[in-house]
């Protein structure tokens, strides 16, 4: 094992032990002051929303920075201001009625995994969830993004610093391998995976209690009965939202055969090319890597970029890249994941056969995770909404945007669970409420004779004794009595 591993996992490992030190004083601290470390860091991380976003830009070469701040103040401000009337420390419920009291336990010391495409906005939403359960956190950053991930974490260490906390209960591994992230996945008390497939089987596949989240491979349904214009520009805003990186992001328009013509038109004046013949099998060219997986260069580029990758011409102030593919699977490079500008585009005969084909495209890589729907059937929305085997349906919004609470009232997130049919073990946007155990608190019920009386005073006890006299005579006799 090279010497770098060895010292990963090592530093792994002194982390942890750190953090579950520190973490363990911090758990002492009450509501009201946990509630004040957590404000404080989300009002830096308000302020620090523009420069993080573009030191990630700089850094990983992924999306532009005008969007990423806007991730960066989803998981600042719009999250502090979803959680933080939450009770998540202590006694958090007195059902006095029931005689059930709930108490809120800190996981302990969450791994959490951090990706290249999101990583700014991800280690801060991840630090405030774990910090308002009351939880420790070490950081495994994406390899290509420790620059920008490192100086998010030193952010929050000024701020714990100034509120008399100990550093050590934020932290990051600043030699990430794949040994280190292992180790650190082993000693944590749960863990956190937002990643790619084998990323997310590993922390399953750890030991240690795991909140991991599957591909995205979502279809788009514009709907015959949709404003077409409106529908088309809520699927640019959401396909072009950070040049497609976020997981939710739009990846294939599925209309019917009466208005797609319409759609196309629509597209186009929006700034799309649909691309044909030479210049499609070389963008097609670009898509897979060497091991057959999306090209990691084609991530979050820009429809020009994109172009002159591919040695293509295209038109000035084209914002995304559309090909009309003919079906689903090997062979068919737009009917899977794109974290980029470019779309795939199916027409079907009807809402019925466009169901039949966004199950397929979900089978290709994208079961549990989201779909959009752009219709004013409600009807048909019911429909699709009781079979697609989805966690987030999206109406008639961004489905990038609407998924993580942006243009939704989902709970705001960028770890997206996908259920068990994606591999995931929740179908929730993963929050605050996942951080932490409950302990119930149960109180034993009054006497029995008590209890066999309602509210009305009404003896049960007497009634099933008529009850089973009557039984009798009609030569029933219940086995239990």
């Amino acid at each position: 094992m090279a010497d770098n591993d060895l010292a990963s996992i090592q530093e792994a490992r002194d982390l942890v032990r750190k953090a579950r030190s520190a973490q363990l004083g911090f758990a002492k601290l009450n509501q009201v002051q946990i509630d004040q470390v957590v404000q404080a860091i989300s009002k830096v991380m308000t302020a620090m929303a523009e420069d993080l976003a573009k030191l990630a830009v700089e850094e990983t070469g992924y999306g532009n920075w005008e969007d990423k701040k806007q991730k960066n103040l989803l998981a600042s401000e719009k999250l502090y201001e979803r959680i933080h009337a939450l009770k998540t420390i202590g006694v958090i419920a007195e059902d006095r009625q029931q005689k059930i009291d709930m108490i809120a336990i800190p996981a302990g010391v969450v791994a959490a995994l951090i990706p290249s495409t999101n990583p700014t906005s991800t280690t801060i939403y991840k630090a405030l969830i774990a910090l308002k359960a009351g939880n420790g956190v070490v950081f495994s950053p994406h390899p290509t993004a420790t620059k920008c991930i490192g100086k998010t974490v030193a952010i929050i260490h000024q701020v714990l610093k100034e509120l008399h906390i100990s550093e050590d209960l934020v932290s990051m591994i600043t030699m990430p391998t794949l040994e280190g992230t292992g180790e650190l996945m082993q000693h944590a008390d749960l863990i956190l995976a937002t990643g790619g497939p084998a990323m997310v089987k590993a922390a399953y596949s750890s030991g240690t209690p795991a909140l991991g989240v599957g591909p995205g491979n979502v279809p788009v349904f514009i709907e015959k009965s949709a404003d077409v214009q409106v529908a088309v520009r809520r699927v640019m805003a959401g396909k072009t939202f950070d040049y497609g990186t976020v997981c939710s992001s739009e990846q294939a328009i599925v209309t019917e055969e009466s208005i797609a013509a319409e759609v196309k038109k629509a597209l186009l004046a929006e700034g799309c090319y649909f691309l044909e013949g030479a210049a499609a099998e070389k963008i097609k060219g670009l898509m897979t890597g060497p091991r057959g997986s999306m090209n990691p260069a084609i991530v979050g580029q820009p429809a020009s970029t994109l172009a002159q990758m591919a040695g293509i011409e295209i038109p000035s102030g084209t914002r995304l890249l559309i090909y009309e593919e003919q079906g689903v699977g090997a062979g068919y490079p737009f009917s899977y994941e794109k974290l980029t500008s470019l779309l795939g585009f199916y027409t079907v005969s009807d809402w019925q056969a466009a169901g039949n084909l966004c199950n397929q495209l979900l089978q290709n890589g994208g079961l549990g995770h989201s779909m959009a729907i752009h219709s004013n059937n409600e009807e048909i929305i019911r429909h699709f909404s009781l079979n697609q085997p989805v966690s987030r349906l999206l109406v008639n919004t961004p489905s990038s945007l609407g998924a993580v609470g942006v243009s939704t009232n989902l709970d705001p997130s960028l770890t997206l669970g996908c259920g068990p049919v994606g591999g995931s073990s929740t179908t929730d946007n993963v929050g605050v409420k996942h951080l932490f155990n409950i302990r119930y608190v149960a109180y034993g019920l009054d006497s029995a004779s008590e209890q066999q009386t309602d509210n009305n005073g009404v003896d049960v006890e007497a009634i099933s004794r008529l009850v089973f006299e009557q039984l009798k005579k009609m030569n029933y006799v219940p086995t239990n009595v």
